[in-house]
């Protein structure tokens, strides 16, 4: 099933590739988030979002990361949803001859209800999910299949049976989790192989630091981190001037409200003249940040634009010294950064 991606170059030129977990699955080190071109980010094109995914595979990106729930919840106040499924069928119609060029990822177990997002980790439903994500995205089989959110009145063991049932089918090649707590993973991984493990990593979000990340380099999990450019704030090209619309999720995060944004900004300050000295963009830099962490890691910035895509893939290109890895994790001690990732109400 799967594709041979050893003689590929992307545009820096390398050929170095990550192994997802225990499986014989192969990815370049940096992929793309396709959240994005369905919600949270302001409004989005879809025919720019199509073109930007055959642009990326064009410049050697092989591994992309969607949902079956993404474009089904309203972003913010003021955006429509676009509906349960939406960003499956946009790769679906991306991927139109080119299904062979790319490790793909989705996820299950969000389900919109009328009132508020339910998670379902029941067995019937890891298939009956599955099977719709297949006719969705047009393929016989998903690479890397996550459970996106626990359900808490399934135990772990139960979903995961389920889930590695899918293996066996051949739908599913490799299993991953998303969000979970460290004992979590541990409990997955007795009935199943876990190749992957998905959550919010950064410079300036470090919170799995302490458990999950031991966790993942104990048990040989790839980390896959989502956000890894802080929702852009570590491009750089985020100021003090920069407004996010009604439509656009940073609006409501703390990180980027008042004194928390003014402060974040400055510690940014410190990256910009980092990677200034270094002669690469910022955002490049923290990238290779994660690049450089002690596991294996393969960061999903999201992106609707071919530039930034062309932009974090040279990420494997930056080299730095652990004195460099040292001082980047200290400028963005989790300890300095201000405010919360959510909004709590």
């Amino acid at each position: 099933m799967g594709t041979n991606l050893d003689n590929l170059t992307d545009a820096t030129g390398s050929t170095a590739t990550v192994v997802l977990g225990h499986s014989d699955i192969r990815i370049r080190p940096v992929g793309l988030g396709c959240m994005g071109m369905s919600q949270f980010y302001g409004e989005a094109d879809p025919a720019e979002s199509v073109r930007t995914i055959r642009a990326a595979l064009d410049l050697g990106v092989d591994f992309l990361d969607t949902s079956d729930i993404y474009g089904a919840a309203t972003a913010a106040p003021g955006q429509s949803s676009l509906g349960f499924g939406h960003n499956e069928e946009l790769l679906g119609t991306a991927l139109e001859g080119r299904r062979d060029d790319v490790v793909l990822a989705t996820k299950f177990s969000a389900r919109p209800m009328p009132d508020g997002t339910v998670f379902d980790g029941r067995p019937e439903y890891v298939a009956e999910a599955c099977d719709a994500s297949l006719r969705r995205l047009g393929t016989d089989r998903i690479d890397l299949y996550y459970y996106h959110r626990l359900d808490p009145k399934v135990p772990i063991e139960d979903t995961v049976g389920a889930m590695a049932d899918l293996v066996a089918a051949g739908k599913v090649r490799a299993i991953g989790l998303s969000n979970v707590a460290a004992d979590i993973i541990r409990r997955a991984a007795a009935v199943h192989p876990i190749s992957a493990l998905q959550s919010e990593y950064s410079l300036w979000e470090r919170g799995i630091e302490a458990d999950v990340v031991p966790a993942c380099r104990q048990l040989g999990i790839t980390l896959v981190p989502y956000c890894p450019l802080g929702r852009a704030m570590l491009t750089g090209r985020i100021t003090r001037d920069t407004s996010f619309g009604e439509t656009d999720f940073r609006s409501t995060v703390p990180k980027f409200q008042g004194e928390n944004f003014d402060h974040n900004l400055f510690l940014v300050e410190q990256l910009r003249k980092f990677a200034a000295d270094k002669g690469y963009p910022p955002g490049q830099v923290a990238l290779a940040w994660l690049l450089a962490q002690p596991l294996d890691v393969a960061p999903i910035p999201g992106t609707k634009r071919i530039a930034h895509v062309r932009e974090n893939i040279q990420a494997t290109a930056v080299p730095l010294s652990a004195d460099d890895v040292a001082l980047l994790s200290a400028t963005f001690d989790p300890a300095l950064v201000k405010g919360e990732r959510y909004a709590t109400t």
